[in-house]
């Protein structure tokens, strides 16, 4: 296990992105990309790329629709079928994503997702570990841990039984993440647009008490413990 407090604290993980791949010029597609934000920054660094999103959350992806950006485009569709050609993309990304794939579909989308990558293109993977006092949260509301463990098992399979895939490298950071008052929190974590979860009162009731000991003058910070694996398409 990765205790967060034992890893390098990193403020944005573009600079780890850029760092592990060449970005000038690519073509990227994000899938499961939420708000985009990431994305959105890769375009103003790198502005000769071109990112398509694609996100299932109807709400979500109509916000990303609302705000437009030069680069960037956005499509409603799910890593398991993914509506373009194969080897349209030179990198995809998948931050936070692939543990919400359904479990059944997880072979599926490693599959898709080599399909719509160039050979020598690369698969960006970040997923939470599972560890820390954020986790401890939330898992009184979303306990998470069969699903990530099963698209880390995904992800091994992949490498060991396709062919579609080789290892290059991996990191395990933190990423720092803080919520003004319990409201935030509440919104943000326990009641996204992408999920329902079952909040009786005595649920909201005992993650209140849980997370009120965190609060500080400048509201609850936590340090999320992150785990990126970059894999290539093998090919020519």
């Amino acid at each position: 296990m990765y205790a967060a407090d034992q890893l390098p604290l990193l403020q944005n993980e573009l600079e780890l992105l850029a760092d592990l791949v060449p970005l000038p010029g690519l073509r990227l597609i994000e899938l499961g990309c939420g708000n985009a934000r990431l994305a959105r920054q890769l375009l103003q660094r790198f502005p000769a790329c071109h990112v398509t999103g694609l996100e299932v959350d109807a709400i979500q992806h109509a916000r990303n629709l609302a705000q437009p950006q030069a680069g960037l485009d956005f499509l409603s569709a799910g890593a398991q079928d993914i509506p373009f050609p194969a080897a349209s993309f030179d990198l995809a990304l998948m931050l936070k994503s692939l543990h919400h794939v359904p479990l059944p579909l997880l072979p599926q989308a490693l599959s898709e997702v080599a399909r719509v990558l160039k050979p020598g293109g690369h698969l960006y993977v970040s997923e939470p570990i599972y560890d820390g006092a954020l986790n401890e949260l939330v898992r009184l509301f979303n306990d998470e841990g069969v699903v990530r463990a099963a698209a880390q098992a995904a992800l091994d399979q992949a490498l060991a039984t396709t062919g579609q895939w080789e290892a290059v490298t991996e990191r395990r950071f933190a990423q720092a993440v803080s919520y003004r008052d319990f409201d935030e929190f509440e919104q943000r974590m326990m009641r996204p647009s992408f999920a329902q979860h079952d909040l009786s009162d005595a649920v909201i009731t005992r993650v209140r008490a849980a997370f009120e000991p965190h609060m500080g003058p400048q509201g609850a910070r936590f340090v999320r413990p992150m785990h990126v694996r970059l894999l290539r398409r093998t090919g020519h």
